[in-house]
């Protein structure tokens, strides 16, 4: 069974230190460079750049799940200034909220995956901001995908398994953290269609 579910990733125009990273910053002035997703409906990989976000957007309309890695914080609302919904009523499953919870802090991608998958991120953050600088579109949209394709895996191992694992920084040991993203999904998914079966007029005339 196909599942209307997208999982995201983006990488920016500039850098926290070019905007000027206080409490009182919008992420929005980061800007998009480069939006990446993975569609379960259709099985496939998409980049979308800045000028191209109005078709994501028109994706997002009838999504039942976004999933990403500390998206919650930082995709979506770098993201929400190029949409037409606010993101507060998106449908976002944050990998990153079960690690945090578990261990009371957070965690990068690349230990995520490097423990669970043992795969790691092909680059980092500041990788994009020069490719995109450079107009290496072609190199920013492969790196942000791999994200993806790391972020899908990771998810897919959690949902399958019930747990992923992740190599703490401070004490470079691994641990293993309960997740309940198969459980998490379903219900997202029911409170979507339950949603539509509400919004559906009962009568036409």
């Amino acid at each position: 069974m196909q599942k209307n579910i997208l999982v995201l990733d983006l990488e920016t125009q500039r850098s926290f230190k070019e905007v000027g990273k206080t409490k009182a910053m919008s992420l929005s002035k980061l800007k998009v460079s480069v939006v990446c997703v993975y569609d379960y409906l259709n099985g496939q990989y998409t980049a979308y750049e800045e000028k191209e976000i109005m078709k994501l957007d028109q994706r997002f309309q009838s999504v039942d799940l976004i999933i990403g890695f500390n998206i919650r914080r930082f995709d979506m609302p770098v993201l929400e200034p190029y949409l037409f919904k606010s993101i507060a009523t998106l449908p976002v499953l944050d990998l990153l909220d079960d690690i945090e919870k578990a261990r009371g802090h957070r965690a990068s991608l690349d230990s995520v995956a490097r423990a669970t998958l043992k795969e790691g991120k092909t680059g980092s953050g500041m990788d994009a901001l020069v490719y995109y600088k450079e107009g290496r579109m072609e190199e920013l949209k492969k790196y942000c995908l791999d994200d993806v394709r790391l972020t899908k895996d990771v998810y897919e191992y959690g949902c399958r398994e019930g747990k992923i694992l992740f190599t703490s920084t401070w004490d470079f040991k691994t641990y293993e953290i309960p997740v309940n993203w198969k459980q998490a999904t379903q219900e997202f998914i029911d409170k979507s269609k339950k949603s539509v079966a509400t919004d559906f007029p009962t009568s036409l005339f």
